[in-house]
């Protein structure tokens, strides 16, 4: 398969999951795709943080590292990568633009590729995995990041392509922050490995993961319950 049929695959692909035109569904989109609508959940991950570790000096570098995957996802998508390709979202492809379902008549700037949404999320994603060890935060964590990545296509401001590329970059971000903080742990923290079962490996309490969670979850309600009234 070559690079044109991919790229015609990726437009169909695209076609079949953008819009549907519904008024609260399309509300629904932008709710979640909102950083506002999140931020309960990152007070309660910054909660999660400050309760489960034994000093100021890693409280500071875990925050410092979750900083870190969001400006190295930012600054390849935003500042590398979409300038690099010039690749043009949907909602501004001169092909696509009045095909596509747009919302609000939002089409963000002129090039897509790849989503910096989906890396953002997806690197936040994959550092707390690996930082808290437990399977039910990791499956919240990696469905939050898929949902913002379905908004975005919903809203036609990225291809699935876009997408995909942005979780890969945010994988290996994540992936490589977590190493870094590991290495650096390891020499300023003598925490041990923890076998209760009030803790995860990695000594977090699962009570405070477990806020974390519903934090999560009430959010997607409210987004739900938001787009469902405000048309009413």
């Amino acid at each position: 398969m070559d690079i044109q049929n991919l790229l015609e695959f990726d437009r169909d692909l695209l076609l079949s999951l953008n819009g549907c035109n519904s008024l609260t569904f399309d509300n629904l989109m932008m709710t979640l795709t909102s950083g506002v609508t999140w931020i309960p959940l990152y007070l309660s991950l910054l909660f999660l943080i400050i309760k489960n570790n034994e000093n100021i000096r890693q409280i500071f570098l875990i925050i410092t590292c979750s900083v870190l995957c969001i400006a190295l996802s930012d600054i390849v998508a935003d500042l590398v990568a979409k300038p690099y390709f010039e690749r043009w979202r949907p909602s501004n492809d001169p092909i696509l633009k009045y095909t596509v379902n747009v919302v609000n008549n939002i089409r963000g700037g002129d090039y897509g590729f790849f989503s910096a949404h989906a890396s953002n999320t997806f690197s936040i994603a994959i550092f707390f995995c690996l930082l808290v060890r437990s399977k039910l935060l990791s499956c919240s964590m990696i469905l939050w990041s898929l949902i913002n990545c379905y908004t975005r296509i919903y809203l036609g401001l990225h291809y699935p392509g876009d997408i995909l590329v942005g979780l890969l970059w945010g994988a290996l971000v994540g992936s490589a922050v977590y190493y870094l903080y590991y290495r650096i742990e390891r020499r300023i923290s003598s925490k041990a490995q923890y076998v209760s079962t009030q803790y995860t490996s990695s000594g977090y309490d699962h009570n405070d993961v477990d806020i974390c969670i519903a934090v999560l979850c009430l959010t997607l309600v409210y987004a739900i319950i938001r787009s469902t009234i405000i048309f009413q």
